[in-house]
């Protein structure tokens, strides 16, 4: 039996969280002329839980942020409230009584403490968040939950702007013989780049884990997921990635460091890889997913930021939208990284489903068929893949193509 097992639920799949989403107007402009999208999100635990979050790096922060980094202080939530359509961001002292007014709303609907309520807000930046659309509509949020997939789904929903398909991911393991679950969503498709990106994921798992042992945990899994995504270079005002765990599953606890807690961490991390895949896979106007692989570089980090590079290369991600094997640029990206390596010992390689081809080895360019490489840059999944020497270290790094779509859906982002 595998030791991660995928099963379905999205955030409801671990016991005892329930979810909800409506439509509440705020991606219509007002609150009197609904779009019919769902733009208002909550999740809920029966029990209080164990909380940890990670927040963008950027120096301007959302009001969503500075209020949820308030509550997360300390260390216990019971619920997340989220809108999409309005990031309440830079919208000074009114969009922190917001975001704050957020936080009681769902508060009052459990009745529990605003410091258990986490918020997080995503869409247009400077524009005023419409509160009074929230407020109307708090109670038949809270009267929307589930704790089944449906309930996942409408909440997921509700925190969708740009993206055109769901990310969501829900995995089972094994702790001293007892189930466990993680369970979590994501939203993000431009605005996306290392130290997190213009993303919401909201993680929820049913095991009994100190939060002194969560936060560790979720910030290794985000710095080999979320902080290994590019899509457009821009690091977003408003990323949040929070978790909550409630204990609902009963397993021998989890409060020092040993093999339960490294499975626990494990099975995050492969959800956090999941999520980040998807994010790249949907990157605004994109048409493939491509990932960039280094190995043999003297660290991890070093491979990282080699990957990164790559990654990021707008020419590298216009020559992916082409097809074109344009190596060159590969190896151009990998020099400027600011990595040591040597050239003279890199090879480069270019793989999908429809095969593999070698275009550099040690320092020496290869022949190769152009028609051959079409072949397999044409597929919707590729690989660019970097052996830079001999060392251990390896990192991999989730982007995608550059396409006429991304200028196109940005040029009138707001309107």
């Amino acid at each position: 039996m595998d030791v991660i097992k995928t099963v379905s639920g999205g955030v409801c799949a671990p016991k005892g969280f329930k979810a909800g989403g409506i439509c509440c107007g705020i991606k219509a402009g007002s609150a009197q002329r609904f779009s019919g999208k769902r733009d208002l999100a909550l999740i809920y635990s029966e029990k209080r839980c164990a909380a940890a979050a990670v927040f963008t790096t950027n120096r301007v922060q959302a009001a969503s942020v500075l209020v949820s980094r308030e509550h997360l202080s300390g260390g216990t939530l019971r619920a997340i409230i989220a809108n999409s359509g309005n990031a309440n961001a830079c919208t000074g002292g009114a969009g922190l009584a917001a975001a704050r007014r957020m936080a009681e709303l769902a508060a009052d609907e459990f009745a529990i403490s605003p410091r258990e309520v986490a918020v997080a807000s995503t869409g247009v930046i400077g524009v005023a968040l419409p509160i009074t659309a929230i407020e109307n509509s708090a109670g038949a949020l809270a009267d929307s939950i589930r704790g089944d997939e449906a309930g996942h789904v409408a909440a997921l929903e509700a925190i969708m702007t740009t993206d055109t398909r769901r990310k969501e991911v829900s995995l089972e393991i094994e702790i001293g013989g007892v189930p466990v679950r993680i369970g979590g969503m994501a939203k993000g498709s431009g605005m996306i780049h290392p130290n997190m990106a213009t993303m919401l994921c909201f993680l929820t798992t049913d095991a009994a884990i100190s939060r002194e042992m969560l936060e560790p945990a979720l910030k290794s899994a985000v710095r080999r997921s979320f902080n290994r995504l590019t899509v457009d270079g821009d690091t977003s005002t408003n990323d949040t990635v929070i978790i909550m765990a409630n204990g609902e599953a009963g397993n021998p606890p989890i409060g020092q460091a040993g093999e339960n807690q490294k499975l626990f961490a494990a099975a995050l991390e492969e959800a956090c890889v999941r999520l980040a895949r998807a994010l790249a896979r949907d990157g605004e106007g994109a048409s493939k997913l491509v990932t960039v692989i280094v190995e043999g570089a003297s660290c991890e980090q070093a491979a990282e930021v080699m990957a990164k590079a790559v990654a990021s290369s707008s020419l590298v991600k216009a020559a992916c939208f082409g097809a074109d094997a344009n190596w060159g640029r590969v190896l151009c990206a990998l020099g400027y990284s600011g990595a040591g390596f040597d050239p003279g010992k890199t090879g480069l390689r270019f793989k999908s489903r429809s095969g593999e081809i070698t275009v550099y080895r040690d320092g020496v360019p290869l022949p190769f068929s152009e028609e051959e490489a079409k072949r397999i840059l044409s597929e919707e999944e590729i690989e660019i893949l970097a052996d830079v020497g001999g060392g251990p270290g390896s990192a991999t790094v989730w982007g995608c193509d550059l396409t006429y779509d991304y200028v196109k859906i940005n040029g009138d982002y707001r309107s």
